[in-house]
């Protein structure tokens, strides 16, 4: 059971990490595309992709910037999504990070309590053989 659902949280960390990415190049390429279509130092589809990535990552190179009022217009949706997006793939990576630690925990919790447990069990055998038998009384 237990492990059914560790396998179950790690397909699901994976798996949100797979979509972050995918989303994020998503964005990156329909951002390219914008930058390619409104911005007239854009020369290329490169070009508008490199501009997309610069403008999301709230890096901006300078080496391309938007300089007409409809790629500026565009460069904050850009951003705010960029931001969006890539945060979401750093909290994927940050959570299969995590879960390397909390797997960590776990077992050594449950080592913990596999060692408590023997040590009651031996108390209570102790205990049973220091009690008088009610029969030998």
């Amino acid at each position: 059971q237990m492990r059914t659902w560790q396998n179950r949280k790690r397909l699901i960390t994976r798996r949100g990490l797979l979509y972050s990415l995918a989303v994020c190049l998503l964005i990156l390429s329909l951002g390219g595309v914008g930058f390619w279509i409104l911005e007239p130092k854009a020369y290329t589809f490169s070009d508008g992709l490199w501009l997309a990535f610069t403008t999301a990552a709230t890096v901006g190179y300078g080496d391309i910037v938007p300089s007409t009022h409809a790629s500026r217009a565009f460069s904050v949706v850009v951003v705010l999504l960029g931001v969006a997006v890539l945060s979401l793939v750093t909290a994927s990576v940050a959570a299969m990070f995590v879960e390397v630690e909390e797997r960590q925990i776990e077992r050594d919790l449950m080592h913990e309590i596999g060692s408590l447990r023997a040590e009651v069990r031996s108390l209570r055998d102790e205990l049973r053989e220091l009690k008088p038998s009610k029969t030998s009384s």
